[in-house]
This record gives structure tokens, C-alpha cells and sequence, in this order.
């Protein structure tokens, strides 16, 4: 099932003239096969929302990964996985954008393959490994699309989204030429215990296991995340970098009360850094 919408008026509102606002929208199911050790393998179609310009005739790729609520009622009412606007920016830099809603959450539903056990004891691998090879499976699609530059791709995730576009990366999947990551972890508490994640040391060795990577990554975290704290996402990235992975970390200014949100509420504070990186990586940037 495909649903496509065009979003020329939504375009129009935000002062973009109609020449530049072929952006369209479109809704597809696509199947996926999660068989990851302790995890229950499972064959289950997920969501998955495109942003694109059907005016271009072969666009790069990119696929953007949410986050993950920490309760089910929550996870619930994702709904539909779209990000509008960040999706629009990216389209308007030449993207076709990937946005799965993956399993356990929203339209998709299905069981929690994201839990990740009790605070003390997490164990993050087969968590991030499981929506790994549902993003795997978007990228493959991507590429299969006859709109889509299928050599030129990124990832790009907000929070365990973030971590999850590095575990995708780090698989290494012909086309995928870069990973950013924005706020990537898993077991924040920023009520209870905010800047003081759960299992924070198991979180850095799996984060850094995902060095094997072999192209370039991004980490951009907010100085206010009161889910990690300023001092914990320096060290993850330290551990991947000296584990041998590529990358850059930027340090954003703090967004109001919660820099987490940055990627969504404060995109002016990461754009500079975002499209130098693209540019440095030989994505064009319009």
C-alpha cells in the first residue's frame, strides 16, 4: 500500500515558491525479517514514510531513525514516524528521505524488541541490533527505488535512533557513505536521574564496538541533555574513535530546559556543522 501526498501547500506556508515545492509524501509497508540472539525472531511488515522531490530525476538517500519512549503507552502514540520538517530540510538539500516507524511502536506495532533489560545490568547490543536490521532492510529498499542515487546514502538518528544509525553503519552496506548521529543512547532518565543514564559504562563499550565502521560519522549532542549530560557522550565518542572509528564530535549549544530534543527544536544550532560534513563527504548540499 502506497499513500502519496503532496505537500506544496505546506511549502507555500513556510515561504517556498511553488517552483521549488514538488515535495511529496508517500506511505509504504515494507517486510522485515529481525533475528537477533535473545530476541524472538519475528517476520512483520513495519511503516515506512518518504519524503522526496519527484522532480529529480536520481536523488541520494537518506534514512532517519526515531528515538525510543521509555513507556509502551508512549511508544503507542508515535503513530507515524515523520519528522516534517527535518524531512523537508533534508529534501530541499536533495534527499529522498527513509523514515521507518519500527517495531513496537505506532502504525507498526508489534512486540518491544527494544527493551533492554533492568538498569544495573542493560544489555544494549541485541537491542540496537534488532532495529539495526529493520533500518538495514529501509536501506535496501532505498536503494531499490529507480529515483535514488543507490551509491550515494546517509543515516541519520535522533537518540536510540542515533546509536542505531551507528550500528547500521558499522555493517557497512554498500551505498552508505556516512552516519550522523544526534543524542544517540539508550537508558536516559532525565526526570529521576538527569546527566545519569542507565548502565552508562555498558552503553560506551557497545557504542564503541561499532568502530568497525568504515566511513565517517557525526556526533552532535547538546551541552543541556539531560538524558546523558554534557560529560558521558565525550567519552562514548573518545571510546569509538580510539576503538578505531571515524568521526567528529560537536558539542551544541544547550536548548531550553532539554537539549535532547536538538536535532527537532534547534536545528539552526546544527545545520553549519551538519552540511560541512556532507560537503566534506562529496554530498552536494543545494
Amino acid at each position: 500500500m502506497i499513500l502519496r501526498i503532496l505537500l506544496v501547500g505546506a511549502a507555500l506556508a513556510l515561504g517556498v515558491s511553488a517552483a521549488a515545492a514538488a515535495i511529496v509524501e508517500e506511505v509504504t509497508t515494507l517486510a522485515v525479517d529481525i533475528d537477533v540472539a535473545g530476541k524472538p525472531r519475528l517476520k512483520q511488515p513495519i511503516t515506512v514514510t518518504i519524503f522526496r522531490d519527484d522532480a529529480r530525476a536520481k536523488a541520494p538517500f537518506l534514512v532517519l531513525n526515531h528515538g525510543r519512549a521509555g513507556r509502551a503507552d508512549e511508544r503507542e502514540k508515535l503513530g507515524r514516524s515523520r519528522y516534517p520538517g527535518n524531512a523537508k530540510y533534508f529534501v530541499e538539500r536533495g534527499f529522498a528521505v527513509f523514515i521507518p516507524t519500527r517495531i513496537g511502536y505506532g502504525v507498526t506495532g508489534g512486540p518491544d524488541l527494544e527493551d533492554s533489560g533492568r538498569c544495573d545490568a542493560r544489555d544494549f547490543a541485541p537491542a540496537f541490533a534488532a532495529a539495526a536490521q529493520q533500518v538495514l532492510a529501509v536501506v535496501r529498499h532505498a536503494k531499490s527505488r529507480p529515483y535514488v542515487d543507490a551509491r550515494h546514502g546517509v543515516l541519520v538518528g535522533q537518540s536510540f535512533g542515533g546509536a542505531t544509525a551507528l550500528a547500521v553503519a558499522a555493517r557497512n552496506e554498500p551505498g552508505v557513505m556516512a552516519a550522523i548521529n544526534f543524542s544517540g543512547g539508550s537508558g536516559g532518565r532525565p526526570k529521576a536521574h538527569p546527566g545519569a543514564p542507565c548502565s552508562d559504562d555498558r552503553l560506551a563499550a557497545t557504542l564503541a564496538s561499532y568502530a568497525k565502521a568504515k566511513v565517517p560519522t557525526l556526533w552532535l549532542y547538546s551541552q543541556n541533555d539531560q538524558y546523558w549530560g554534557a560529560r558521558l557522550p565525550k567519552l562514548w565518542f573518545d571510546g569509538f574513535v580510539r576503538n578505531g572509528g571515524r568521526g567528529r564530535f560537536v558539542a551544541l549549544p544547550p536548548s531550553g530546559e532539554d537539549g535532547h530534543s536538538s536535532f527537532s527544536r534547534n536545528v539552526k544550532a546544527w545545520r553549519p556543522s551538519v552540511e560541512a560534513f556532507l560537503r566534506e563527504i562529496g554530498m552536494a548540499v543545494r
